[in-house]
């Protein structure tokens, strides 16, 4: 299962439910879960941070649940208030083998309400799945290493899965996908977040036509004896990535507030390199400088910009360079 922030679900569910939620996340707006693998952990990789036991990957499901019985359940839960229906799952959601078929029954009674899908994005590697996830509305690819030692020892990939092949799928699907793109990059202290590693990420992700890079980390108990990284930490390793990417700090575990001070120079300079969300200011900024924020937004300086459902303040000097390029 992909280890996201969807969380504080605010209804109960039973165990083996394929339905759960509404989820408030901030990220996607109101969630509605289906869970294609409600049974037991079916998944092509078995990361070091998944909040599930661990388990042998596999290349297929075996326990499958049928597409009627998800659109029964669905039917039930689904209303006008909620923004994405997403489909993942105990594993991985692209294993399901109907999932073609599922995406089409979706697509006529979703209404104005979003698909969305959380996938490890190894299966963009088969044409089908490919094909497949073009119908959605939105897609949330993972891509945690893009070397082959570190890919290997933090997500633990089914036999023969090769990185490389699956980066080439996710740069294709991202040149001629026409809904909203996501990654997320999920730091294992001591693992991918070296600057090697994030210099190699930099790279690929220059390829990727994404509305927003999320940057986590791991936020519940892992299958493994592995530690996440700070808030601070997550904030330094954004700054080495390619100011044009739409980089998001997406966890806010163990996000101590650094309350720093900046002038009104400093706080462009810093939006220009890397636009913030409110959230990131209010961990960020000391009250002065949020007050200095506030006058720069009230002068035009500094103007707010959603992407990617999310937010951002950005100087205004930047939008203009974009448009003239």
């Amino acid at each position: 299962m992909q280890n996201t922030s969807l969380v504080n679900v605010n209804v109960s569910v039973e165990k083996n439910n394929i339905i759960f939620g509404p989820v408030n996340s901030r990220r996607f707006g109101m969630s509605l879960g289906v869970d294609l693998s409600p049974n037991s952990k079916q998944c092509n990789f078995d990361c070091l941070y998944c909040e599930l036991a661990p388990m042998a990957t596999v290349a297929s499901q075996s326990n499958v649940v049928s597409v009627e019985r998800i659109i029964s359940e669905l039917t039930k839960h689904l209303d006008d208030k909620i923004d994405v229906i997403t489909l993942t799952a105990n594993g991985e959601p692209t294993l399901y083998p109907h999932l073609n078929e599922l995406i089409d029954e979706l697509n006529k009674l979703k209404n104005n309400t979003q698909t969305l899908i959380l996938t490890n994005s190894a299966n963009l590697v088969d044409q089908n799945t490919f094909q497949t996830l073009l119908k959605l509305d939105q897609v949330k690819l993972s891509l945690d290493a893009v070397s082959h030692e570190v890919f290997k020892k933090i997500d633990r990939p089914h036999e023969n899965i090769d990185i490389d092949d699956v980066v080439k799928k996710v740069i294709e699907f991202s040149n001629v996908y026409k809904g909203k793109l996501f990654i997320e990059v999920l730091f294992v202290h001591g693992l991918n977040d070296t600057q090697e590693e994030v210099q190699k990420l930099n790279i690929v992700l220059k390829n990727i036509k994404a509305n927003r890079i999320d940057l986590g980390t791991i936020d519940r108990p892992p299958a493994y004896p592995v530690v996440g990284i700070s808030f601070k930490e997550l904030h330094s390793i954004a700054q080495m990535f390619e100011p044009s990417l739409p980089i998001h700090i997406a966890s806010r575990v163990h996000a101590e507030p650094n309350n720093s001070t900046y002038d009104e120079d400093e706080i462009i300079n810093t939006l220009d390199k890397r636009p913030l969300t409110k959230d990131d200011i209010d961990l960020l900024f000391d009250e002065q400088s949020k007050k200095r924020l506030e006058k720069l937004l009230d002068e035009s300086k500094i103007i707010k910009k959603e992407v990617g459902n999310l937010e951002f303040y950005i100087p205004f000097e930047n939008i203009k360079r974009k448009r003239s390029k």
